[in-house]
């Protein structure tokens, strides 16, 4: 029976958290959504089951009712210990999902709030999130097409979203140890606070929190990217420690790794650069208008890339990967604008964008058969959702990381089961990430 239960605000962000601790032993598998958790064979079998509420985007009140029906999917299933995963750059709703998920907890429960992912250089310092050695609000996240983040203060960021009150456990409570960090928690909570942030630079301090959690023997919901989750699943004695899950070197001839790269971000569009001056790699450029339009339009734009990228299979000079893009050229679209055009909901141009390389992916797939793809690469959550689900995948089991936040994993269910598949987030990584992920997928393909 699985015990540890997340729910994520994204795909990616789940295949995050559910990699650290499938990294320590724990079978763990992602699901899209609760729906397909809850009629999903063989649940049982799982220490650790992730679910994505593809909440990040949503208005308030909707983001709450998926995490909640999550929540609920959960205790169903008799997991015992929650977490809500968040965003290293806290984007989204994260108070109100945080709301969303007490109210199912028994009375007393408390939210910690450990922000810090120290292998992805993301720490909390006196409240105040610094990603890489740069404030939150000064990195791209400030501009993210979908979801800015204008407010670096984190208490304060939450005090706006949810309806609980906020405290912080600061950094030299937390330096000096578990015992200390003990007495603040209890200080916070005795003064009303239901969701405490805590300060965090190092793992060790991650450690060191998730001990004085429990050892206070509170009921907690964990709030954070995956290391606090991970270190309370340890010292609760659920999991193993973590350590790598690497294949040896494969041969890579007869074999394409397919990539759709759904984010706009500067990180994504660099990689795609320096990925794409490797003649082997070729890219396909797909026009975001057409698939915004819809109908035909969107398919003829759809069987377009789809056709140029088989006579490139098949060809005697096969690629050693194939890039999908929407916006590594051209002007970047304002989807928002876009949106209000056409009189769209909000979020349905991107929705559109996803779901067209989604199904250039699957139609694809269909047309040249699994045995030419080493392995699939999506950039940002939503586009990894729209690829799965045009697969008819049921979920992820996920496996190892290339580096943190950048997860490798197999589909389950549909005929591509076992098929090897990288989500990456569109802010992480260095230059040079995309080419480690496509070395990575030809080494997964021969596991």
């Amino acid at each position: 029976m699985p015990l540890i239960g997340a729910v994520a605000d994204d795909l990616t962000g789940a295949t995050t958290t559910g990699v650290l601790l499938a990294r320590s032993k724990a079978r763990t598998a992602v699901f899209f959504n609760e729906e397909a958790a809850e009629k999903t064979e063989g649940i049982d079998e799982l220490d650790a089951i992730l679910i994505s509420s593809n909440s990040r985007p949503l208005p308030a009140n909707e983001a709450y009712d998926k995490v909640k029906s999550a929540t609920i999917a959960l205790k169903k299933m008799g997991v015992e210990y929650f977490s809500k995963r968040i965003d290293t750059t806290l984007r989204g709703g994260v108070g109100v999902e945080i709301d969303a998920m007490l109210d199912q907890m028994k009375e007393g429960t408390v939210a910690v709030v450990v922000p810090a992912m120290p292998q992805s250089r993301r720490i909390l310092v006196g409240g105040y999130s610094v990603i890489d050695g740069v404030a939150l609000i000064n990195t791209p996240v400030a501009q993210d097409v979908r979801t800015p983040v204008k407010e670096n203060y984190i208490p304060r960021l939450l005090e706006g979203q949810t309806r609980r009150k906020v405290g912080l456990v600061t950094l030299d409570k937390v330096l000096a140890g578990e015992e200390v960090i003990e007495e603040a928690l209890a200080e916070q909570k005795k003064a009303g606070c239901e969701v405490i942030v805590v300060d965090g630079i190092t793992l060790e301090d991650v450690e060191n929190i998730a001990k004085a959690c429990i050892n206070l023997r509170w009921d907690v919901v964990a709030v954070d990217p995956g290391p606090f989750t991970s270190k309370l699943a340890f010292y609760r004695e659920l999991i193993s420690a973590e350590e790598p899950n690497i294949p040896p070197q494969a041969d890579e001839a007869g074999k394409t790794v397919l990539i759709a790269a759904g984010s706009a971000t500067p990180v994504t569009k660099k990689q795609m650069e320096i990925l794409c001056q490797d003649p082997r790699h070729v890219r396909v450029s797909v026009e975001p208008l057409p698939l915004i339009e819809g109908g035909d339009v969107a398919l003829d734009e759809v069987f377009k890339a789809v056709n140029k990228a088989a006579e490139l299979l098949e060809s005697d000079n096969q690629p050693r990967a194939i890039l999908f893009e929407t916006a590594l050229h051209g002007e970047l679209l304002n989807l928002d604008e876009e949106d209000n055009k056409r009189h769209y909901a909000g979020g349905m141009s991107a929705n559109r964008i996803n779901a067209g390389l989604g199904m250039i992916v699957s139609q694809l797939l269909e047309k040249v058969g699994k045995e030419k793809v080493a392995g699939l690469y999506t950039t940002g959550g939503d586009t990894m959702v729209n690829v799965c689900y045009q697969l008819g995948v049921e979920c992820i089991e996920v496996m190892d990381y290339v580096i943190p936040q950048t997860d490798v994993g197999r589909l389950v269910g549909s005929k591509y089961s076992g098929l090897p598949v990288v989500g990456k987030g569109g802010l992480t990584g260095n230059d040079n990430t995309a080419c480690d992920i496509v070395s990575r997928l030809f080494r997964e393909s021969a596991r």
